[in-house]
């Protein structure tokens, strides 16, 4: 129950990446412990949320010819290739698979410390006291608590838990990481992004400021040292052991997600909304 086992996977299309996500909440289920990977993608694609309508997709000009994907988990649009990606499984019996919000905070706040090893000030929103208003998404304390649903971008949104760091101007916050869920009969399935740095292969509104565009000097980020340092702080909150693994989810599981990933790709899934 305390174990947490981590797997490193290579790039891969979107629909190959939601089935193997899918997959890994089967297996967290399977075996009663909670299991993450750490993912790319093949080319920039856009993870449009469970929930959104692809009438609004289409609305937006500026991610015309991007591939699109349609995630089983609910939250906004991400632009893929420039972040951190990972999914997340708990069985509903753990206590972090108990509570929605437990188990977004214990992840979010795992990545808070992650970011602080290396240098980097980030905190959940909303943080302790009023966050101050101002652009680049920034909103005012009366609003701070409301999601903004209506934007089409998660990283235009902001809700509880989200992790965001200063912005380019004085008083400004950008959110850089978000995470969202789907609670399944047995287990809760959370997908999140750690939005690293701006994805040139986008503009205009799909562009947005990531971890290595907000710093002072403007270094790249290592990921795969930061999500090293994550899976150990996640661990260490989980009170339990760390299994890394060296085989990738994707080659243990291959044929179980090219099923899977039929689904992801017909248009009947992907406009299902």
């Amino acid at each position: 129950m305390n174990t947490l086992t981590i797997w490193w996977d290579t790039a891969a299309d979107g629909p190959t990446n939601m089935a193997a996500d899918e997959c890994l909440a089967a297996e967290a289920e399977r075996r009663g412990s909670l299991l993450m990977r750490f993912y790319d993608w093949s080319t920039t694609t856009i993870s449009l949320g469970g929930f959104q309508k692809i009438e609004d997709a289409n609305r937006v000009g500026v991610i015309r010819g991007v591939p699109l994907v349609r995630r089983p988990s609910g939250g906004g649009a991400i632009v893929h290739g420039s972040d951190l990606t990972y999914a997340a499984a708990v069985p509903k019996s753990h206590p972090w698979g108990a509570s929605p919000q437990a188990f977004y905070d214990a992840l979010h706040g795992a990545m808070v410390e992650s970011l602080a090893q290396h240098g980097i000030d980030a905190r959940p929103y909303p943080a302790a006291g009023t966050l101050p208003p101002g652009g680049d998404g920034a909103v005012g304390s009366d609003a701070r608590m409301v999601p903004d649903e209506s934007r089409f971008f998660c990283f235009d949104r902001r809700a509880a838990g989200d992790l965001v760091m200063a912005g380019p101007t004085e008083g400004t916050f950008s959110k850089i990481m978000g995470s969202a869920q789907r609670r399944l009969a047995g287990v809760v399935l959370q997908h999140g992004s750690l939005l690293l740095h701006s994805n040139t292969s986008v503009d205009g509104a799909a562009r947005h400021r990531g971890v290595a565009d907000l710093l002072a000097e403007q270094r790249p980020i290592d990921r795969v040292a930061l999500s090293r340092a994550w899976g150990r702080r996640i661990a260490t909150a989980l009170g339990g052991s760390l299994h890394e693994q060296g085989a990738s989810f994707l080659s243990a599981h291959q044929h179980d997600i090219a099923a899977l990933a039929l689904r992801f790709r017909e248009d009947r899934w992907t406009a299902r909304r």
